[in-house]
């Protein structure tokens, strides 16, 4: 479909997000059965409930503008999850395990938030201040769980340390 002007070009990029952030809900679910670490998984199952609220704002804003969702077609989502679980099945540590799904939520969640920019952008283009304000909140929290993500690892390689010192 050609896009013709700034309001289809959001309403794609949108339409896009908005299916990402079903997607991002199943996989953080994923995510938090494969870990054994209680904190990490209660984390992941956390942003697994956050997710599904993001997709019900995009679904608001979607009513804001007065559009419907775009069915798109892609594949990053599915890539990104056939590498996880290919690579996950070659990691034998749990401790290693639990470092390596939080290295992949954290790289899903800065992806994200690199689609919410370019949004909250669009959203002012169009004049849909409205629906800006949705998105940079859901940009926001995505900033507040990578920060969560990074206290999670730097924590892990602390008591690691400490371990290893003690040791």
């Amino acid at each position: 479909m050609p896009i013709k002007n700034h309001k289809e070009l959001f309403t794609m990029l949108l339409s896009n997000v908005w299916q990402g952030a079903e997607r991002s809900a199943k996989i953080y679910g994923e995510m938090a059965q494969v870990v054994q670490d209680k904190g990490i998984k209660e984390a992941l199952e956390a942003r697994v409930f956050v997710a599904n609220q993001n997709t019900k704002a995009l679904e608001e804003c979607f009513r804001m503008m007065g559009e419907k969702p775009m069915k798109l077609v892609s594949k990053m989502s599915d890539t990104f999850v056939e590498d996880f679980h290919r690579e996950l099945t070659e990691i034998q540590a749990p401790e290693a395990k639990a470092l390596f799904v939080l290295s992949k939520a954290c790289h899903l969640t800065h992806l994200r938030i690199g689609e919410y920019i370019a949004l909250v952008a669009a959203a002012d283009l169009t004049g849909h201040h409205g629906v800006g304000v949705l998105l940079q909140s859901i940009a926001a929290e995505k900033l507040a769980f990578a920060e969560r993500t990074r206290h999670f690892i730097r924590t892990m390689l602390e008591r690691r340390a400490t371990a290893q010192l003690a040791a």
